[in-house]
């Protein structure tokens, strides 16, 4: 049994390392995209705001 809850631990261990990962490279994403992707919306609302 002692063995049994070391590698749950472990494998506990692995995922929030895993989402870890995860979570820095969807940051990384936004922050190299998010210049871009916020550049659009004002693009959108500009041409929308005409239209009330």
């Amino acid at each position: 049994m002692i063995f049994l809850t070391q590698q749950d631990g472990q494998g506990l261990i692995e995922y929030a390392l895993i989402l870890v990962l995860v979570s820095l490279t969807v940051l990384l994403i936004l922050a190299v995209l998010g210049p871009q992707v916020g550049n659009m919306y004002s693009q959108v609302t500009s041409a929308l705001g005409g239209i009330t």
